[in-house]
């Protein structure tokens, strides 16, 4: 099965190996494995450590754009206009860590695709 590395993929949190399974179940919880594939997201203790350079990618051009701009149209000092953009980011949060685990996840599968997908499970009923 060939590595799904497309921004739609991406976009959409799906499994980077069959492009259909759901990363996440819920807003802050992951599937441990791919619904589809079986493909095991966590390799190992520690692994979403590297997530956090895609989430500070993610975050501080987003606060640093905004802050700019509250700073232009408003003339505060930029503290004043650092914790407002910092209070306005607040409800991004939840989108700042999926979209980082999951474009973590992609790009180590793509650079070090050394696991294989484990079986699906199998649905009862």
């Amino acid at each position: 099965m060939g590595h799904h590395f497309q921004l739609s993929t991406m976009w959409h949190e799906r499994c980077p190996e069959c492009g259909e399974g759901k990363i996440f179940d819920s807003r802050w919880h992951m599937n441990p494995n791919c619904p589809k594939c079986g493909l095991k997201f966590e390799r190992g203790p520690g692994y979403f450590t590297g997530a956090m350079y895609f989430s500070y990618a993610l975050g501080i051009p987003i606060i640093t754009a905004g802050t700019l701009i509250v700073w232009w149209i408003t003339k505060w000092p930029l503290y004043k206009s650092v914790l407002l953009v910092w209070v306005l980011f607040l409800p991004l949060v939840p989108w700042v860590f999926r979209m980082s685990r999951t474009l973590f996840i992609h790009f180590d599968r793509y650079f070090d695709p050394d696991d294989k997908p484990v079986e699906p499970p199998v649905a009862e009923g």
